[in-house]
C-alpha cells in the first residue's frame, strides 16, 4: 500500500478482504506485474506525483487472476472465470470516449493509483474493465497483457508501417522488447533496439535484432543501413529518457515518424524548425491502449500462436518482498511478478 506522499509503501497482512460491490467483482489475484511506472511511485518521483493518487491506496496496475465474487448487477461474469485487467478506467461521456478516442479520456483513473490495485491478494474491480482470458493463456502470461498492449497500441499508432521497414526502438525494457518483437513478426526489413543495460541488450539481440550502447553510434548505424533513404522510417521512444529523442530525429529519414510511449522525467526540447518542419518528422504519442482495439488486436495475435509473451518473465517475487522487486527493475531483469500464492 502507498499510504503518503513519501518514498517507500507499507507491506500490511491485516486488510480487509473486499466485498464484490454493483458492477463489480472479486478476484483472486494470480499473478501481478510490476512496470517502470510503479518504481516511479515507490520513488514518488515528480512524474509519480503527477497521477495525484487517492492516498492511501493499493498499488499494482497490470494483473489477471479468478473471479471469485460477483456483484449485483454483472450478468455476464461468473465464479472461475480467469480475466486479465484492462487499468484504466474511463468515464463513458466526454468527447474522447463517445468518439472512439476512451484512450484519452480527460476522466481517466488508473486502478493501483486511484482505486485500489492488483499487489495484494484479493481484489474488487469494476467488470467493465475485466477480459475473459482463454483456459489456454497461462495467468502469467495474462499479467503481461496490458505492458503488451502498450506495445500494440504504439504499432496502431504507426498505422502499422512496420512491414518492409526499418523500425528503430529506444530502450528494450519490456515493452520496448514487445515493439522490437511486433516489428520483426510483421516484416520489417531492420529492427535496430538502443539499450544501455547490458542484460537487456542481450535480450534484444535473442529476438534477432540489432542491439546497440547509445555510445556505439546507433545514429550513424542507422545512415549505413538505410544509404540514399536518408534514415530509418519509423522509430519507437520507449525509454523515458529525456536524451533520447534527439537521437531519434536524426536516426529517421525525412517525412518518418516518431512514436513516444515512455514518460520523460522533466521537459524535452525539440528543435521544431529542424526535425519536425524542415525534416517533416511527424511525432505521435500513446497513452495506454486504443480501448478496446487494442486488447482485440493482442487477443487475436495470442490466439493465433504468433504472439508469445512467459518470455518476458525473468522474477517472480511474494508480496512480502515488493522492495526486493522494485529493486530489479532496474537490475538484470525483464517482467518481474508479484505472485500472492507464491511459498
Amino acid at each position: 500500500m502507498k499510504t503518503s506522499a513519501n518514498r517507500g509503501v507499507d507491506y500490511t497482512t491485516d486488510a480487509a478482504d473486499p466485498k464484490a460491490t454493483d458492477g463489480h467483482v472479486v478476484i483472486e489475484v494470480a499473478a501481478a506485474s510490476l512496470c517502470g511506472t510503479d518504481r516511479e511511485l515507490y520513488e514518488w518521483t515528480p512524474s509519480a506525483q503527477a497521477f495525484n493518487l487517492s492516498l492511501p491506496v493499493v498499488l499494482g496496475h497490470e494483473g489477471a487472476g479468478t473471479v471469485v465474487e460477483v456483484g449485483s448487477g454483472v450478468t455476464d461474469l461468473r465464479v472461475g472465470d480467469r480475466v486479465a485487467l484492462e487499468s484504466h478506467l474511463i468515464c463513458g461521456r466526454c468527447y474522447a470516449c463517445r468518439t472512439g478516442d476512451a484512450h484519452t479520456c480527460e476522466r481517466t483513473r488508473i486502478i493501483g493509483m486511484h482505486i485500489d490495485g492488483l499487489f495484494a491478494e484479493y481484489m474488487n474491480v469494476p467488470r467493465d474493465i475485466c477480459v475473459k482470458i482463454p483456459d489456454s493463456l497461462s495467468f502469467e502470461s495474462g499479467a503481461l497483457l496490458e505492458a503488451a498492449g502498450v506495445a500494440v497500441h504504439a504499432v496502431q499508432r504507426a498505422d502499422y508501417s512496420v512491414a518492409g521497414r526499418a523500425v528503430l526502438v529506444s530502450g528494450a525494457g519490456p515493452v520496448g522488447l514487445v515493439v522490437a518483437y511486433l516489428a520483426q513478426l510483421m516484416g520489417a526489413a531492420y529492427v535496430v533496439a538502443i539499450e544501455p543495460n547490458p542484460y537487456r541488450r542481450a535480450q534484444a539481440e535473442k529476438l534477432g535484432v540489432i542491439a546497440m550502447a547509445p555510445e556505439d553510434d546507433p545514429v550513424q548505424k542507422c545512415l549505413d543501413l538505410t544509404g540514399a533513404r536518408g534514415g530509418f522510417d519509423v522509430a519507437f521512444e520507449c525509454s523515458g529518457a529525456p536524451v533520447a529523442l534527439g537521437t531519434l530525429f536524426q536516426a529517421l529519414r525525412r517525412e518518418a515518424t516518431v512514436v513516444t510511449v515512455g514518460h520523460p522525467s522533466r521537459s524535452v526540447d525539440i528543435d521544431i524548425a529542424q526535425f519536425i518542419n524542415k525534416k517533416g518528422i511527424t511525432l505521435r504519442g500513446i497513452f495506454g491502449r486504443r480501448l478496446w482495439e487494442t486488447w482485440e488486436q493482442s487477443l487475436l495475435l495470442l490466439d493465433s500462436g504468433r504472439l508469445e509473451l512467459d518470455w518476458l518473465v525473468t522474477h517472480r517475487k511474494k508480496l512480502s518482498d515488493i522492495d526486493e522487486a522494485i529493486d530489479l527493475l532496474t537490475a538484470d531483469a525483464c517482467k518481474v511478478l508479484l505472485v500472492p500464492g507464491l511459498g
